[in-house]
């Protein structure tokens, strides 16, 4: 099929280029001459840049993993085949085949990269088409991977969440509800510890995985080499991370950034922020960071994602990062960017019911399980302000619970008025969780307490939404001698750096730094700053 003519954006999304762009662009890549019926490109193929057509025509398709293929377009002279993975050079989503005779333009990821930078009025035509393109794929659940399991299954809500963070499309089928579904599902007769099956888009099936193995399936990851020394490692996909990652590639540094969930952080979980400078009608932490997440790989940067680092090796000239998975990255500076997680409560049972009914994010794949129900918001900062007002929007009501007398101290004003407004959300002062009961299907009941007046209440709450407070994310560090406050959170200024630690070569920004402010602004300028302190740094050794 081809773009559809009416759909919103499309100029921007499949555009084609003039004489003078390809002109401009024909000192990148190289020719390469094809015949009607050739296959371009294959699902899962790497190393995919961008390709221009020169002649001919080429269709786009996507694969089911069953051996069949859907089209989701046909590109002629002047257009472009590409989009966000061609930045990377990872695995490609969808496949191309030559449907005649034709000459492209073909750019390595590097090309591409390097033609961005160069040309930028072509360059940013080209990352706006990209990145629309990638938004396209996710809306129509389009190239990616195929989940398998009951819809309120844990691990399908855990898996779900995880490809939505990281910008990745994705299909959830509930085999009770859907034949199709039901059918893929059989010949493998899953069993309650199999959910959920996952079907790859290059083929092949996986019962149950982890996020890192299924990134590792979708070719996300890769495996640390130690041959590799990048000038900078940062630790943290966050505001502070992004932005230090996004500045440093800029500037010519080697940089490596990796995550142990997703980009975005806390940030990525804000339903909208609308207190960051230059968006005046507010954007939500997903797209925001998913902007710097795009920017930081066209200036080059390396993304490892999921990448849970286990300990930071700083005894020699170089530091060296360990995964759980015993991957290693070797750095000559480090940034430390790991943020905080929010605050676990003392409650028994907690852990039994988390993604089962208590949840720490309020996106889309959380929100669906909350249609027409009564639900329980603990928290009075900022990110509980905006999932509170997201959430009003899919529950019949949201009860707001704060330890405190209100949210004057610790929230926006424009959020409290909007919370006041919304007849939707019940704010409930000086009021905290007691218990919390279910059974094997997940969460059925929720008890509170007046913490003056003693008096309980309960009620049969499905789901409760956690924004508690932060503990920073610093066990990784316990193998190296950085200074941490009273709090857990990392010291800085111990030198003539103001963000660099007692080990030299590391530096500590964000919500992970002591005496940081806890706001995306301030994070995005730490993570700018610091690269200027980098450059002193690995100038000096």
């Amino acid at each position: 099929m081809s773009a559809d003519a009416s759909a919103p954006r499309t100029a921007d999304t499949f555009p084609t280029l003039s004489d003078a762009d390809l002109a401009r662009a024909a000192r990148f890549g190289t020719l390469r001459t094809v015949q009607a019926g050739e296959v371009l490109f294959s699902v899962g193929d790497t190393g995919i840049g961008l390709m221009v057509v020169l002649s001919g025509r080429v269709r786009i398709a996507q694969a089911d993993g069953r051996g069949s293929e859907t089209p989701v377009a046909e590109h002629g002279p002047g257009a472009l085949i590409g989009e966000v993975t061609g930045l990377s050079g990872k695995p490609a989503l969808v496949g191309g085949r030559a449907l005649e005779d034709g000459v492209l333009r073909v750019l390595s990821p590097a090309d591409l990269r390097a033609l961005i930078i160069a040309e930028a009025d072509l360059g940013e035509r080209i990352v706006r088409a990209l990145i629309l393109r990638r938004t396209g794929l996710i809306d129509r659940a389009a190239g990616g991977p195929l989940l398998i399991a009951p819809a309120d299954h844990p691990g399908r809500v855990r898996l779900a969440g995880f490809l939505r963070r990281n910008g990745f499309p994705f299909r959830a089928l509930d085999p009770a509800g859907d034949e199709a579904a039901a059918a893929i599902a059989a010949p493998f007769a899953p069993g309650d510890a199999d959910w959920p099956l996952v079907v790859l888009p290059t083929g092949g099936v996986l019962r149950a995985p982890t996020e890192t193995a299924l990134a590792a399936a979708l070719g996300l990851i890769g495996t640390g080499d130690d041959a590799r020394l990048y000038d900078v490692a940062i630790v943290g996909a966050g505001p502070a991370g992004l932005a230090s990652a996004v500045y440093a590639a800029s500037e010519g540094l080697s940089v490596l950034v990796l995550d142990a969930q997703g980009f975005g952080g806390q940030a990525g979980a804000s339903a909208r922020i609308e207190n960051y400078f230059g968006f005046p009608t507010g954007i939500t932490g997903q797209a925001l960071t998913a902007r710097g997440f795009v920017q930081a790989q066209k200036f080059g940067a390396e993304v490892a994602i999921p990448a849970r680092i286990a300990g930071l090796d700083c005894t020699g000239d170089t530091h060296v990062l360990r995964t759980e998975d015993d991957r290693r990255f070797r750095a000559r500076a480090v940034v430390i960017a790991s943020g905080a997680r929010y605050r676990r409560p003392d409650l028994p049972g907690l852990a039994e019911f988390e993604g089962r009914g208590v949840w720490y994010w309020a996106s889309p794949v959380e929100a669906q399980f909350c249609a027409r129900q009564e639900v329980i918001l603990v928290g009075g900062g900022n990110s509980a302000g905006q999932a509170a007002v997201y959430l009003a929007g899919h529950a019949a009501r949201v009860r707001m619970m704060v330890r405190g007398e209100g949210l004057a101290a610790t929230m926006s004003r424009y959020l409290i008025d909007r919370i006041e407004a919304n007849p939707a959300i019940e704010l409930m002062t000086r009021t905290e969780i007691t218990a919390l009961s279910g059974d094997a299907s997940g969460l059925r009941g929720v008890t509170w307490r007046h913490r003056d007046t003693g008096a309980t209440d309960a009620g049969p709450i499905r789901n409760v939404f956690l924004f508690v407070g932060a503990d920073p994310a610093t066990g990784w560090l316990a193998g190296c001698p950085v200074a941490l406050d009273r709090h857990g959170f990392v010291c800085t200024g111990a030198a003539a750096l103001p963000l660099q630690t007692a080990v030299p070569g590391v530096f500590a920004i964000g919500d992970v730094r002591a005496g940081s402010v806890k706001r995306v602004g301030s994070a995005i300028g730490e993570g700018a700053g610091v690269v200027a302190q980098l450059h002193q740094y690995l100038a000096a050794v």
